[in-house]
């Protein structure tokens, strides 16, 4: 069970992450934030730093230029908190862009090569037994433990 602290910077967070995105859509004029979205925020218990997670759209130039655009905005972004949030301090904001999707993302292409190259390999005949080993019509693998066909009897 969350302590009184931990819920309290959750719910810090939270309000941090609905207030800035309203900034952004509301006041900031920059157009290289424009289709910026918030997906959470992180605030340091001591209320110093507030990591700042964006997702980005765009090639890799959009989304430099608008981290650029978010970092020249943040003074900005936290006279405009201070006026909203009454708390004893308002953190430096960092903004970072969230690659949880990207990951997530590469995660699911890793898995979509591995389903297709196990089915090629169990495509070779449509016959599943057939992994290349043995004889196919023996299931045994070739064995018998029939000293006449040459087996050891050793199963």
């Amino acid at each position: 069970m969350m302590d009184k602290p931990d819920r309290r910077l959750a719910r810090l967070n939270e309000q941090f992450r609905r207030e800035i995105t309203a900034i952004l859509l509301r006041s900031v004029r920059d157009p290289r934030v424009q289709d910026v979205v918030v997906n959470s925020v992180e605030v340091t218990s001591d209320l110093w730093l507030a990591r700042v997670y964006v997702r980005l759209g765009g090639e890799d130039p959009e989304r430099r230029e608008a981290l650029q655009g978010l970092a020249a905005a943040a003074s900005f972004i936290r006279r405009e908190l201070a006026a909203v949030l009454h708390i004893r301090r308002i953190p430096e904001l960092r903004f970072l862009e969230d690659e949880t999707q990207v990951k997530a993302h590469r995660i699911e292409e890793i898995l979509k090569e591995l389903q297709g190259s196990h089915r090629e390999a169990h495509d070779g005949d449509g016959d599943p037994t057939d992994l290349g080993v043995g004889d196919p019509a023996d299931p045994e693998g070739g064995d018998s433990g029939d000293p006449k066909d040459g087996g050891t009897g050793h199963g």
